[in-house]
């Protein structure tokens, strides 16, 4: 191999930590939770009582926060984070960047005696003001309207992030304009609560329970990524700009085994997974779960799940965490949702559900048939999720994802419900009239003495279904690995308030308001039964990946958007913009922005991924076939010379596929080279059907030059190496 792959593989098995390892025995794990957070427990033992209490009221009951509590809460929260070390406090938000930003702002102010006094204000905690006109708006900010405010988020919880030089007072806040218009994630993920709460709020008191508590939707992501050494990392350009490989050729050996799933660990990742918890365990975000995914270099990382606006939070940090921390370990950590072609990309399971602080409200129990509470809401699921369809496309909709789903390692683009035997068989019964039973969970015998009977669910779980029911939450597999949780978040909690907002309707229309049982119940029969027969279409129990239902989904109406442009476009229905507007979730305004903000993010990201692979193409690997064919060419003068046959197979092969190069970068070059006039869709659908193609065609020629080239001149690492060296 060539000298840089030969350093980088060298690198690589002569591996040694950054830092010696930390001794794990002096602080167990439990006593490290939530160390760095402004939690419960540090408020209720440094804030006044009625303060405490009043903050509680807004967290857990969604009251509107009294100002005058800030002062106090912002000396409590200063002090505390002194004594943790911290000169600097942050407001911490979301913008639509999709990533995580902060400004620092110093603790210390001058006393105007040469000294210097750490302040800090309620009002320097409740509001922030970053300069808002160079992150994406979508038409909401002119270039010159600068002026955006950052807003204290109470019911997420400061806390402090270290580094080796000091620590920092982290605020979650919202982000919005001058006008008061959203440009971030968390304010509609806020929104879109609030809305859910006040229509659940009605359902339930319909059955009865005059004050449940505040109902918030909650959410537990679980994260894949790839862990591959930092040394192939860097010598990939591809990888370092994109996130993705934008060429390399199928190894020998990819995950055909299956022998990478749930296998061993290996030492350097467990490491690395360990410090990535140990971190996570001090910011209170509740990770259970590790282990080998399906791929080759791939893993997974899974949280309980919680309040889904502090899961989003939350999943931000696991993202942050597990990229500085890789770095540590010589190692990069991809988030891209297809890293490598040919194996399995990655997800972002986000398992969705809703409830109190004490009831969950898609718990079915142990006679799911006889709870008449959970059939309406369950129910209400199936409903939003066939009527807004759609739009759970649309919060899936980007760039990266467009080359994982559908490819038989994630659902298809086609949205479904999986319900499992039980359910389904309780809401057939419901369609026909008659509610009888439900099916049993029985038991498990696996034929040896020595094992106990293992306790059997009442239904399979179904993997390839895009929204499936999984015991007592709804998983929602086609998020992306790279994407932040919020936007599915705001479309699930939305569309669910909307169904809500129309059961209850009908319920109050049905019962005049009353909770009589021999009312509410034929209402709630009858209800239910209208719902099945309008909706059922969007139940489906079998291989989402089977090419009979993409004809099957078809004849049911079901859309099929198979690529990020195609399901953005619908983000501007009537329907959709009306139906943000009625719940306060997003203004007519708000969501065009999103409209533009996210098809342009399209254009760049193609954009991007077009010119490095034109680069790539020409300064590395047509170089690299320059060179084989002009050692092929000077061997068989040489033997011609000697008077020995000379064969050119080789040679001819390699000039053909020269050849075949140079055109298929000129025909790139073109395509990216096209006239920048029209409005975003416009541009979104060359890159689409122009760029896209012509990339691959780049690629498909480029692969198997490959497989040809002599080893030592292949200039960049190797499917095979950056897979399988570790």
């Amino acid at each position: 191999m060539n000298n840089a792959r030969r350093e980088a593989v060298a690198a690589v098995l002569n591996y040694r930590p950054i830092e010696p390892p930390w001794n794990f025995r002096d602080t167990p794990s439990g006593q490290l939770f939530g160390a760095n957070v402004f939690n419960d427990a540090v408020m209720k033992e440094r804030l006044p009582k009625d303060i405490y209490k009043a903050l509680q009221n807004t967290i857990r009951r969604g009251e509107r926060l009294d100002p005058s509590v800030a002062d106090a809460v912002a000396a409590a929260m200063k002090q505390w984070a002194i004594e943790k070390g911290a000169t600097h406090y942050a407001h911490v938000f979301y913008p639509l960047t999709g990533l995580t930003a902060e400004k620092h702002d110093s603790f210390l102010s001058p006393d105007g005696n040469g000294g210097m006094i750490a302040e800090f204000t309620g009002k320097q905690l409740i509001q922030g003001e970053p300069d808002a006109s160079s992150f994406p708006s979508g038409g909401l900010r002119a270039t010159f309207e600068a002026r955006g405010y950052t807003a204290w988020d109470v019911t997420s919880p400061a806390y402090i992030v270290e580094n080796p030089n000091g620590t920092v007072l982290a605020i979650p806040t919202a982000f919005c304009s001058w006008t008061g218009e959203a440009l971030d994630k968390k304010t509609p993920l806020l929104r879109s609560m609030q809305a859910l709460n006040k229509q659940a709020q009605r359902l339930l008191k319909i059955f009865g329970n005059t004050d449940p508590g505040l109902v918030f939707a909650t959410a537990g992501p679980e994260q894949e990524y790839f862990l591959i050494d930092r040394n192939f990392f860097f010598g990939r350009p591809d990888l370092a700009i994109c996130g993705r490989t934008l060429f390399g050729a199928k190894p020998p050996k990819g995950q055909e085994f299956e022998d990478q799933y749930f296998g061993a660990i290996p030492e350097r990742v467990l490491a690395c997974m360990l410090e990535v918890e140990r971190e996570l365990y001090k910011l209170g975000v509740p990770v259970k779960t590790r282990h080998n995914e399906v791929a080759p270099a791939q893993y997974e990382i899974a949280p309980v799940y919680e309040n889904a606006n502090v899961a989003a939070d939350h999943q931000q940090m696991i993202m942050s965490t597990l990229q500085r921390v890789a770095q540590k370990y010589g190692l990069a950590c991809l988030l891209h949702e297809k890293p490598f072609a040919g194996i399995n990309g990655s997800g972002k399971h986000v398992n969705w559900s809703l409830g109190t602080e004490k009831v969950n409200l898609l718990e079915p129990g142990n006679n799911p048939h006889e709870d008449m509470q959970f059939l309406v809401f369950c129910a209400a699921v199936i409903r939003a999720v066939h009527k807004w369809g759609k739009l759970l496309r649309i919060a899936v909709a980007h760039t990266h994802n467009d080359h994982r789903l559908g490819a038989n390692e994630a659902p298809p683009a086609i949205i479904s419900v999986y319900l499992g035997n039980q359910l389904t068989e309780i809401f057939e019964q419901i369609e026909n009239g008659g509610l009888k039973s439900a099916r049993e969970p029985g038991t498990l015998t696996v034929g040896v003495d020595t094992l106990p009977p293992l306790p059997r669910d009442a239904g399979d779980r179904n993997r390839t279904s895009p929204f499936a029911f999984t015991g007592n939450k709804f998983e929602f597999r086609a998020v992306g690995s790279s994407q932040s949780i919020s936007g599915p978040l705001v479309v699930l909690n939305t569309i669910m308030a909307e169904s809500l907002d129309y059961m209850a309707t009908e319920l109050e229309k049905a019962t005049g308001g009353k909770t009589d049982p021999a009312i509410l119940n034929p209402a709630v029969q009858k209800l239910l039964q209208k719902v099945i027969k309008e909706h059922k279409a969007i139940i489906f129990n079998g291989d989402n990946y089977s090419k009979e239902w993409y004809a099957e989904a078809e004849r049911r109406g079901l859309p099929n958007y198979p690529n990020t442009v195609d399901a953005l476009v619908h983000l501007l229905d009537k329907d959709v913009v009306e139906l943000f507007s009625k719940y306060q979730v997003l203004s007519e305004r708000e969501v065009h922005s999103r409209y533009e903000i996210y098809m342009e993010r399209y254009v760049k990201d193609i954009n991007t991924e077009s010119l490095v692979a034109l680069s790539m193409a020409k300064q590395l690997i047509l170089p690299a076939g320059y060179r084989y064919q002009g050692e092929l060419a000077a061997v068989a003068a040489s033997m011609k010379q000697a008077g020995l046959k000379v064969h050119t197979e080789s040679l001819d092969r390699v000039t053909t596929l020269v050849n075949e190069l140079e055109k298929r970068i000129a025909d790139l070059e073109r395509a990216i080279n096209h006239p920048e006039n029209g409005d975003v869709l416009l541009h979104a659908k060359h890159h689409r059907d122009v760029i896209i193609p012509a990339m691959n065609e780049v690629r498909k020629v480029a692969d198997e030059l490959e497989t040809v080239i002599a080893d030592d001149l292949w200039p960049l690492p190797t499917y095979q190496e950056i897979l399988f060296i570790k």
